[in-house]
């Protein structure tokens, strides 16, 4: 610890960390390996380089988001050589002084990483206590059985524009109602911009109206998907709720969306626990092996 210092990100580092860090442990440090970037004030981000006799061995970053505004997110690296000798530490202390000091005057920090990882074990001896687990999901086809959608009074599966109005406060309220753990500041705009947009990804959506549109139906669940060609992998869905339904209700709804969503092609969901409709709908699937979790789950801590 003697021969390190310690300065603010510069162009550049992001080369010379690579050489030493080699490729990433997992696939969150590799995504947020793009969030270690000189300091900004809009939005608020800091980012701080450690140095051994001149050479970057590790890097760390807080900084905010206006979707959720109560944390700062963290991340953390550091050359495994170095690792164990206290310079992730040193580093989680200068940004804690750096995030004392930011305008919001939110202070609390967050990190999402995976389990069994050394980030995850550094998190940890940090005090971060986990607050929501995430899962990808995959549903094979047929794991469900298909719906009776006839009665003219009950249930209706319609298409919807990813541009409408109706779908996306249905996106709102649900990403809003779902993230009670970590308030979120989802609005109409931000919806569209980061869920619905063909810039994001979204490629067509369906909704199931607790009854047909024409008797005043609403939206009870959703799928947006991400996928733009049918191929043999499974398709990339966002599937919500009404929040406001009763349990039962809203398990019902998640439950004939998807078998409908599953009938011939499997699909791939991103579940967090909080998510308790649809959780409720994929355990008993998972546990007769008709859904797996696809690669490695991950764990969101806060301070």
């Amino acid at each position: 610890m003697a021969e390190l210092t310690f300065r603010d990100w510069r162009d550049g580092d992001d080369l010379a960390l690579l050489q030493i860090w080699g490729d990433p442990e997992t696939g969150q440090a590799g995504q947020f390996r793009g969030v270690l970037r000189p300091p900004s004030d809009t939005p608020w981000s800091r980012c701080i380089v450690a140095e051994d006799q001149g050479i970057p061995v590790a890097a760390g970053a807080v900084y905010e988001t206006s979707l959720h505004p109560e944390r700062l997110w963290l991340y953390i690296e550091v050359a495994k050589d170095h690792r164990r000798a206290g310079v992730g530490t040193a580093i989680l202390e200068r940004l804690k002084a750096e995030a004392a000091q930011s305008p919001s005057g939110v202070t609390r920090l967050r990190a999402r990483v995976e389990p069994g990882s050394s980030g995850a074990g550094f998190a940890a001896a940090a005090g971060l206590k986990p607050i929501q687990r995430s899962r990808v999901v995959v549903v094979q086809p047929g794991a469900l059985p298909v719906p009776d959608l006839t009665d003219d009074a009950g249930p209706s599966l319609d298409e919807a524009a990813t541009g409408s109005v109706e779908l996306t406060q249905a996106v709102v309220k649900f990403y809003n109602g779902v993230h009670d753990w970590d308030r979120s500041d989802m609005t109409v705009g931000r919806a569209q911009q980061m869920l619905l947009a063909e810039s994001a990804g979204a490629s067509g959506a369906v909704v199931l109206r607790d009854a047909p549109r024409d008797r005043g139906g609403k939206i009870a669940a959703f799928a947006i998907s991400y996928t733009h060609s049918r191929t043999d992998a499974p398709s990339d869905v966002l599937l919500g709720y009404d929040p406001d339904l009763s349990d039962p209700a809203a398990q019902s709804a998640v439950a004939k969306l998807l078998a409908m969503l599953v009938h011939q092609y499997p699909v791939q969901l991103e579940v967090d626990d909080s998510m308790t409709a649809l959780t409720a709908v994929l355990e008993p699937l998972l546990a007769a092996g008709t859904a797996s979790v696809a690669g490695t789950e991950t764990v969101i801590l806060s301070s």
